[in-house]
């Protein structure tokens, strides 16, 4: 007898559903949420599949499944079905990312069949913060524009190869990597202090949703680290950031990057969930 898979994919038709799942927690499911909220479930719109995994007739998990695969509010049965889904299709995404236990059961499940990843980062603590800095915010930090782009973009390519360890211009020659740069400037979400011409700090809000909104790109010229400039650019980000863009800021930091974890802590951020990447 052939048995019914509990993974679906799904389309406009669950959005209240997938968003009842997703806004149960804000912070830790930013990614998948601020997509959804902006375009729906529709594979067209979202760029992406979005799978549910059905429980006794109700959808009770979701797999985002685009650049990266990610597990949202799956348990450990619901982490093997998307596995299987994701096994079938083949590997479609660049990264597993999320929550330690699911993407533990995913991996767990693909690693005979994907073969040996780039890279694993197997503790990277989720922060959040909902109160103003108990830190100075840096007067400089400011929203970048357009007329900044070819100051900032050198930036964005070295904090990205940093840390992912591959250029972002791999590839396609930074033509996909470009245009997200630029669309975070144009939707005034990417904050920098530039000094003669030359980016002393730089951060992004990569996500957004009603409810929290996510910091990326956190970088220092590294002539220029261990100076402060990450604590007060920091804090003049998460200031804006709450006061017109989200209620609640938050990031995820791998656990060996101590002075970064300092310094959100300097912040006011907390932990409050660890994720695990996967990277390929």
């Amino acid at each position: 007898m052939l048995r019914t898979s509990p993974v679906r994919l799904l389309d406009d038709r669950h959005r209240h559903a997938v968003l009842e799942i997703l806004d149960a927690d804000p912070v830790s499911n930013v990614f998948v949420g601020s997509r959804v909220h902006a375009a729906g479930v529709d594979p067209g719109r979202l760029g992406a599949e979005l799978w549910g995994f059905h429980r006794g007739g109700r959808l009770v998990s979701l797999c985002y499944s685009g650049a990266n695969l990610v597990p949202v509010a799956a348990d450990r049965e619901a982490a093997r079905s998307f596995a299987d889904r994701a096994r079938s299709q083949g590997r479609r995404c660049s990264s597993i990312v999320g929550p330690v236990p699911a993407v533990t059961e995913m991996w767990n499940a693909l690693r005979p069949f994907w073969g040996p990843p780039r890279a694993i980062r197997a503790v990277q603590p989720v922060m959040s913060t909902v109160s103003p800095p108990p830190v100075e915010p840096d007067p400089a930090v400011r929203r970048v524009t357009m007329n900044d782009f070819d100051i900032l973009y050198p930036a964005c390519v070295a904090m990205f190869t940093e840390e992912v360890g591959v250029s972002p211009q791999a590839g396609d020659g930074g033509v996909l990597y470009r245009a997200r740069v630029a669309e975070l400037i144009r939707s005034r979400r990417a904050f920098a202090r530039i000094e003669d011409g030359r980016v002393v700090f730089k951060a992004e809000i990569g996500a957004v949703t009603p409810y929290a909104c996510q910091v990326q790109g956190v970088w220092v010229h590294p002539d220029l680290r261990g100076r402060r400039y990450a604590v007060h650019g920091m804090a003049a980000v998460v200031t804006e950031a709450l006061r017109s863009i989200a209620p609640a800021v938050t990031l995820y930091v791998n656990d060996f990057n101590a002075p970064a974890r300092a310094t959100y802590h300097r912040v006011g951020f907390r932990d409050v969930d660890t994720f695990m990447s996967v990277m390929f």
